[in-house]
């Protein structure tokens, strides 16, 4: 299998200060992800590039070993300054071993290796010493069988089983395809010892590109997750399990805020409410959601100031309630504003209908006129909200199932005049600040989403399903090979 598979699993587990089985450990997962079979079948198309990264990227040292060789006596002989050269890879399958591991098989791994050997031979009756150059080109199957599982607080993998099969391993000593009885003699145990170093770097740097990889995707998930001082704990509760169709993982999804950590005790997860007919998929509770939403809320960022034009276009909505007096003045009144923002922290609940959003709003009307009268009142909203994503674009469908209002007061006495109007700012309410906040979310969370990479994926048929107490993400999607570009950009330096 590609060794990106595993890689990547590597960065997306993260880490964890402790690991359980997964069944206990279900309660306390916020979020989940299903890499099933044919996701890591497209991700095994682009084991090359990282293979060869491998290969390239390994370090071989010096090696001085002795042989004692009839008639000649004892030698003594040198490998330095191995490099690789012409390197060509053949093909890749892979295999999901349930409850195992992964079994990877790179085959038909072409190359040439260059380097000089520095040896020196001799009896009692002579002693000499020399310094050649050779090149070996070789032909080689590699298998990486590894083993996930949690120790030191991260899900790690064991690469410990890991084999070359040399179908080829042809030495030539400074170019020499004929070369004489004394070189001869070190081919076999010059061509032994080459075997042994190449199998070991080789073996060492795919468990290096290993942790690099696995390290540079849990930075790009923490910084896709993270905004300001809002940021996701993405580490685990569990090992990884592997199926023959999927790989799954749980994750903690721990809103982290100005120091203060979210709590999931209680989470609904089970495997049964996730299929394997998509690629990817994320499972997502309302635990997670409403740790967002408590972070934004104590961040500000649930406010909305409309002034000008902007705000006198608004309110030429037709509404079937005509626009009270006082409002028709303000709205002509010098620079009058609008503010909107969450008074308390709204809560999210979601069903198969949507998920609904429980807020309670203030909103201010203000004017620089002194004899134009502020408006102030709160209202209670439960919006419920269906999201999609299509074209790199997320669209939200609201729809408003209860609406009150809680207080209202304006800066003179004429409470009376607020309550005869109560229907018309309920329904201005519904019909202009609903929608209005609903497209400033929109294209904002949209450039979120942009600012993190996701646009940067191709993600197909992406579809927002709603269940009781969670949210499922299903999608198909092609390779990020700008993820893969910039870790061997980045592993390479």
């Amino acid at each position: 299998m590609m060794l990106p598979v595993l890689l990547l699993f590597l960065g997306l587990v993260g880490t964890s200060r402790s690991c359980q089985d997964p069944v206990s450990a279900y309660r306390f997962t916020g979020a989940v992800c299903r890499l099933t079979y044919p996701a890591a079948a497209v991700l095994n198309e682009k084991t090359t590039k990282v293979i060869e990264a491998a290969f390239q990227h390994t370090k071989y040292p010096s090696v001085d070993r002795e042989k004692s060789i009839l008639f000649v006596g004892r030698v003594k002989y040198g490998l330095a300054n191995l490099e690789i050269h012409n390197l060509s890879i053949g093909r890749s399958e892979f295999e999901l071993k349930a409850g195992e591991g992964i079994e990877m098989d790179i085959s038909n791994v072409s190359a040439v290796f260059r380097g000089t050997i520095k040896y020196g031979y001799g009896s009692w009756l002579v002693n000499v010493g020399h310094s050649i150059d050779f090149e070996i080109e070789s032909q080689i199957d590699l298998g990486i069988n590894p083993k996930l599982y949690c120790g030191k607080g991260k899900v790690a993998a064991d690469t410990s089983d890991c084999y070359l099969n040399f179908h080829k391993l042809h030495l030539l000593l400074q170019g020499d395809r004929e070369p004489g009885w004394l070189k001869r003699l070190f081919t076999d145990f010059i061509t032994f010892t080459v075997k042994l170093v190449i199998k070991s770097q080789i073996c060492k740097e795919i468990n290096n590109v290993a942790n690099i990889m696995a390290d540079f995707i849990q930075e790009q998930a923490e910084q896709m997750l993270s905004d300001g001082g809002i940021s996701v704990n993405v580490g685990v509760t569990s090992s990884p399990v592997i199926t023959s169709n999927y790989i799954e993982s749980y994750h903690k999804g721990l809103t982290q805020y100005n120091n203060i950590t979210a709590v999931i005790n209680a989470s609904v997860f089970h495997p049964g409410q996730l299929s394997e007919d998509r690629m990817l998929y994320f499972w997502l509770s309302d635990e997670l959601f409403n740790g967002l939403i408590k972070a934004a809320h104590l961040d500000g960022r649930f406010t909305l100031n409309i002034s000008g034009l902007e705000l006198t276009e608004l309110f030429r909505a037709d509404l079937s309630s005509p626009v009270p007096e006082f409002l028709s003045q303000f709205l002509l009144s010098a620079e009058p504003v609008l503010k909107v923002w969450s008074v308390s922290v709204p809560h999210l609940w979601t069903t198969p209908l949507g998920s609904s959003v429980r807020a309670v709003v203030g909103v201010e009307l203000t004017s620089r006129a002194e004899d134009i009268r502020g408006l102030y009142f709160e209202t209670e909203m439960v919006v419920v909200v269906v999201a999609s994503y299509a074209e790199k674009k997320l669209a939200l469908n609201t729809r408003v199932s209860q609406i009150s209002i809680l207080k209202e007061s304006m800066s003179t006495d004429t409470l009376q005049v607020i309550e005869g109007h109560i229907g018309y700012l309920k329904e201005a309410l519904v019909k202009i600040g609903v929608p209005k906040v609903t497209s400033e979310l929109e294209p904002g969370l949209t450039a979120l989403l942009d600012k993190q990479g996701v646009n940067l994926f191709d993600i197909i048929r992406p579809q927002v399903v709603s269940q009781d107490g969670f949210v499922i993400i299903q999608t198909d999607f092609g390779f990020p090979h700008h993820l893969l570009v910039e870790f061997l950009r980045k592993t390479l330096k």
